[in-house]
């Protein structure tokens, strides 16, 4: 790589149809800011192919994690990875548009949603954003999600977050990442990145999505929906 430029992406590819798992091989691997690291076959291929890495320094930025997966699938699997390494992202792909699967995937720690007929442009983005900490979401999946969100407010949780917490909950549910929290809230990139955290810790949530359904359920943020 160049002098100057960034790192790629680390990506570990799961998934247990070997053709979908090379298929996705290939063509990230041939996007220049993305390198992939590894791949497995299953949940628990994947964890242990995990431990391996991390040990040796090799530890990925990113997983795109097929659901669909026997015994051990990848809701679970992604459950296992992000209690272990808070810092490596996940980023869901599967045949269905479940809004079952969805919730699940997301609930587990997931940064992002995409469907295996998704354009493959649309896995990459995904990748690149959930590595910027940014959320990105198949727009079908979005629509059923934002459609589904009910429920009482959560005032006590919400009596736990200061007003700056508040403020940074609501840039993070608008999609946007830390360095774009940090201008326009005029603090440091580590100062939003801390806010983040103490939200997350504060909610008992494990990811940036999970935060902004959260907020989008207790009505903190106005959700544009598109027309059906």
């Amino acid at each position: 790589m160049a002098p100057g430029q960034h790192e790629a992406i680390a990506v570990l590819v799961v998934d247990d149809h070997e053709v979908v798992r090379h298929g996705l091989r290939a063509f990230l691997g041939s996007e220049p800011d993305i390198d992939v690291v590894g791949e497995a076959g299953g949940g628990a291929e994947a964890l242990e192919l995990l431990a391996s890495m991390v040990s040796e320094g090799r530890r990925p930025d990113v997983i795109v994690m097929d659901l669909q997966m026997k015994p051990i699938d990848g809701i679970e699997s992604t459950r296992q990875i992000r209690a272990l390494y808070h810092d490596i992202d996940v980023v869901a792909l599967t045949s269905f548009a479940e809004e079952e699967r969805v919730y699940a995937a997301l609930q587990a720690g997931a940064s992002g949603y995409v469907l295996k007929d998704s354009d493959a442009d649309d896995v990459a983005a995904a990748v690149r954003a959930a590595h910027r900490g940014e959320l990105q979401i198949d727009p079908v999946v979005a629509r059923r999600l934002m459609s589904s969100v009910h429920g009482p407010r959560s005032d006590h949780a919400i009596s736990e977050l200061t007003s700056r917490e508040l403020d940074v909950l609501r840039l993070v549910a608008a999609g946007q990442p830390n360095k774009q929290i940090a201008a326009e809230l005029a603090i440091s990139e580590r100062t939003a990145r801390t806010h983040v955290s103490r939200i997350l810790r504060k909610l008992r949530l494990s990811s940036r999505t999970q935060a902004a359904l959260w907020a989008v359920r207790e009505r903190l943020v106005e959700v544009k929906r598109e027309p059906r």
